[in-house]
C-alpha cells in the first residue's frame, strides 16, 4: 500500500493513503471526537463532531469521511474547531430528552461524556421539542426516540450487519426519526430481538425490556423456590460492568453475588449445553445414518430462529428440534429437579441471566412449556444482573469466589463453556460425535478450524472414516449469505452452526456496553472468547457425553438422547412468521 505523509497538530504521520483524517490521528494517539462513527459499518459524517481544520480549505471537513493526501496539514483543536464542535453538540442536546440521572445510559453515554469534555454547562438555543411515544411493545427492546440523536449507527448495523432492516430515518428535516415502516412497533415486524441496535446506540434510545422487577418481586416472595442460571457468555463480560478489564473471566464472583442476592439455588447453563449436545449431537448422527433433512441447523440461538422463520421458512425443518441450553435446562429444573426436591413446580421460577435480549422473547414463545409450565419464568441480560448486583450494595470485585450448586454440579464440561463464542457448538457437539463414530475418547479434541471471528468459517473434519462438511456463521448478514448459497446449490454441508450476533454470545445485545472508540481498538469478539476457551481448557473434563450430571439424569430419568421422554421435554418446533 502506497503511503502518504501529513501532519496533524505539527506532528508528522505516515499512514496508507486509503486512510481517512480520523484513522490518520488515531493511529498518532490523537483523539477527535465521534458519535455517528461506527468503524467499518457507520462511517457517514452525519453528527458533525469530528469536524478539523484543514490548512487551505475554506470549510470544516469532517474527519470520519475526509481521505488523507500528500503534505495534508490538519488541526484538530482550533478556536474555530472548538466552537463549531460546541455549536453542534449545544444544538443536538436542545432537541434531546435531559434526564440522565434516571436514563439507563447514565455515566455510559457517549453524548454525556462529549457534553462534559466539551464542557457544556448550559442549552443556549430553546425552542421546540420533539415529542415520540415510547415503543416498548416488543418482549425484548424499547425504543425511545426522545432520547435519539440521529446517528443512525443502529439503522447501519441492522441493514449492513444483520441485513434485518427493520429500522430507517423516516420523515423530513425537523421531523426526521428512527421508526419502521407506517409507524409500526418493532413487535410488528421481522425484528430478530437479537439488540445488536442496543449495544451500538451511543445514548440511551435503545434498552432492552425490563426484566429486573418481576425477579426482584419473586424473590422476595416467600412461596416461590426462585432458581438462577447462567449462561457461559456472561462470565466472560460480567466484569466489565465492574471496571475490570475487556476479557476478565468472573465465574466464581458471579456465583458469589447470585447467592448474596438470595436465589435458592444457582446453576450453570453450561450443564444444559452439554445436555443440549447429547440430544444435538445423536439428532445429527441419527440423521446421516437415516438419510433425514441435511444439513443440520443449530436452534441454540433464538435471534437466529426468528430470523429463519421469517426470512427462510424452507429451511426449518433443517433447524435442530432440540431446545436451546437455557430452556432444557428449565424443562429439567421444572420436572426431574422438582420431583427430586419435592417442590411443586408451580413454585418453582426459574431465571435466566443471558448475554442475549432475544432470549426474553423466546422465554414467552408457548412452544416452550412442555412441563405446563413456562420453562423458563424471567430472562435478564448480563447489563440487568449487574444492575441487580449493584443496587444490592455488593462490592462484586471484591468477592471470594464460589462455586455453583448441586443437584446438577458445579462441574459442567468445557464443551458447555465453549457455548458462548461463534464454533462453540460445532466443535463441543464434534468432540462428542467424533468419540461416539470411533468408540473412543479422542485426546486431539480441540477443532481450531471452527473457531476464530470471520463471518463464515468451513471446514471437512474426518472421523472414523467419514467425512463431515460442516459451516458456522455469526451474524445474521453472513447467516443469509451461507443459507442462499445452500439454497443454490454452492455449499453442501452436514451441519451448520449459527449464531446471530457477530462473534456469537459474546458480543450478544445483553452485554455490557463499550463506546465505539473503544470498539475501533479492541474486538471485543476476541477478548471476550478467550476467558471462555481458557476456561474449556482449565476444566478436567472437556466432553459433553463424559459429564457425570448428564449420565445420571439419562439413567435416572430420560432414559437415552433423543428418546421418547427426552424429545417430549427437551425438543419442541418452530413454524413459518409473515415477511413485512
Amino acid at each position: 500500500m502506497e503511503m502518504v505523509t501529513l501532519t496533524i497538530n505539527g506532528q508528522s504521520i505516515s499512514v496508507p493513503q486509503d486512510y481517512t483524517v480520523l484513522q490518520a490521528a488515531r493511529q498518532a494517539g490523537i483523539d477527535i471526537p465521534t458519535l455517528c462513527y461506527l468503524k467499518d459499518i457507520n462511517e457517514i459524517g452525519a453528527c458533525r463532531m469530528c469536524l478539523v481544520e484543514i490548512k487551505g480549505a475554506r470549510a470544516l471537513a469532517t474527519a470520519c469521511v475526509y481521505p488523507v493526501s500528500e503534505g495534508m496539514e490538519v488541526f484538530t483543536s482550533t478556536p474555530r474547531v472548538r466552537k463549531a464542535r460546541k455549536a453542534v453538540l449545544e444544538l443536538m442536546l436542545s432537541n434531546h430528552e435531559k434526564k440522565c440521572l434516571t436514563c439507563v445510559r447514565n455515566r455510559n453515554c457517549e453524548l454525556q461524556k462529549l457534553a462534559d469534555e466539551l464542557n457544556i454547562t448550559e442549552i443556549p438555543y430553546e425552542g421546540v421539542m420533539s415529542q415520540n411515544t415510547v415503543d416498548d411493545f416488543s418482549p425484548s427492546i424499547v425504543r425511545d426516540n426522545n432520547k435519539c440523536i440521529l446517528c443512525r449507527r443502529c439503522v447501519a448495523v441492522c441493514q449492513k450487519v444483520q441485513t434485518v432492516g427493520v429500522i430507517e430515518a423516516i420523515e423530513r428535516g425537523f421531523d426526521t426519526k428512527i421508526g419502521c415502516s407506517f409507524e409500526k412497533s418493532l413487535n410488528e415486524t421481522d425484528c430478530t430481538m437479537c439488540g445488536q441496535c442496543i449495544v451500538h446506540c451511543p445514548v440511551g434510545a435503545l434498552r432492552e425490556k425490563d426484566g429486573l422487577t418481576p425477579v426482584w418481586n419473586a424473590l422476595a416472595d416467600e412461596t416461590k423456590h426462585v432458581v438462577v442460571q447462567t449462561a457461559p457468555a456472561v462470565r466472560a463480560a460480567l466484569g466489565e460492568e465492574f471496571g475490570m478489564p475487556i476479557g476478565t473471566p468472573v465465574t466464581g464472583k458471579m456465583a458469589a453475588a447470585l447467592k448474596l442476592l438470595g436465589f435458592d439455588k444457582v446453576f450453570d447453563t453450561d450443564f444444559a449445553a452439554d445436555l443440549t449436545i447429547m440430544e444435538e449431537g445423536t439428532e445429527l448422527l441419527n440423521r446421516i445414518k437415516e438419510g433425514g433433512k441435511l444439513p443440520l441447523i443449530t436452534s441454540c440461538s433464538p435471534g437466529w430462529v426468528k430470523f429463519c422463520e421469517h426470512n427462510f421458512p424452507e429451511f426449518l425443518d433443517n433447524l435442530s428440534t432440540a431446545k436451546s441450553p437455557h430452556e432444557m435446562y428449565g424443562a429439567v429444573l421444572k420436572s426431574y429437579y422438582a420431583e427430586k426436591a419435592g417442590i411443586d413446580p408451580k413454585d418453582i421460577y426459574v431465571v435466566s441471566v443471558m448475554p442475549c435480549t432475544a432470549k426474553k422473547f423466546e422465554a414467552q414463545r408457548e412452544e416452550l412449556s412442555s412441563t405446563g409450565y413456562p420453562d423458563v419464568d424471567a430472562v435478564i441480560t448480563t447489563r440487568e444482573l449487574a444492575k441487580m448486583i449493584k443496587e444490592a450494595g455488593i462490592e462484586f470485585s471484591e468477592l471470594a469466589d464460589a462455586v455453583f450448586d448441586t443437584p446438577f454440579g458445579e462441574e459442567a464440561t468445557g464443551a458447555g463453556v465453549i457455548f458462548g463464542a461463534t464454533g462453540g457448538v460445532m466443535e463441543a457437539a464434534l468432540r462428542t460425535v467424533a468419540d461416539i463414530l470411533t468408540g473412543k475418547s479422542l485426546e486431539d479434541i480441540e477443532y481450531h478450524a471452527v473457531r476464530g471471528t470471520e463471518g463464515i468459517k468451513e471446514a471437512t473434519v474426518n472421523v472414523a472414516g467419514m467425512d463431515i462438511n460442516v459451516a458456522v456463521a455469526n451474524g445474521l448478514g453472513n447467516a443469509r449469505k451461507l443459507l442462499n448459497a445452500v439454497k443454490e446449490g454452492k455449499a453442501n454441508y452436514h451441519f451448520i452452526e449459527i449464531m446471530a450476533c457477530p462473534g456469537g454470545c459474546v458480543t450478544g445485545g445483553g452485554q455490557p456496553i463499550q463506546p465505539a472508540k473503544v470498539m475501533a481498538e479492541i474486538d471485543l469478539k476476541a477478548e471476550r472468547a478467550k476467558a471462555i476457551y481458557a476456561e474449556d481448557k482449565s476444566l478436567s473434563l472437556r466432553k459433553s457425553h463424559e459429564n457425570p450430571y448428564v449420565k445420571k439424569l439419562y439413567e435416572e430419568y430420560l432414559g437415552e438422547p433423543c428418546g421418547h421422554k427426552s424429545h417430549t421435554l427437551l425438543h419442541t418446533h418452530y413454524h413459518e412468521r409473515p415477511k413485512y
